[in-house]
């Protein structure tokens, strides 16, 4: 496989080689790509939680007589339609 990079990424890997950590740049790439998988599975916990945060708040303005009554499905796209802007 060959990638290119641009020279400051050249450079920035060629200075994690040259500081000893690594001993030569696909240990620098394969590190980074964890990096990246890590911070991407991060990011979707984040995702989830926030959105069970907000299913639950919705459930409670449910259970306290919030919300809107949908009668059909038009009303529904609407609505959708609506939250979209």
């Amino acid at each position: 496989m060959h990638i290119s990079l641009t020279p400051e990424l050249e450079s920035r890997v060629k200075a994690k080689v040259e500081s000893g950590l690594y001993n030569n740049a696909s240990e620098v790439i394969r590190e980074a790509l964890r990096f990246m998988d890590t911070h991407d599975d991060w990011i979707h916990e984040v995702k989830v939680a926030r959105l069970r945060e907000q299913l639950i708040a919705g459930v409670e303005q449910l259970e306290q007589g919030g919300g809107i009554r949908v009668k059909s499905r038009d009303a529904l796209g609407g609505l959708f339609k609506d939250i979209k802007g």
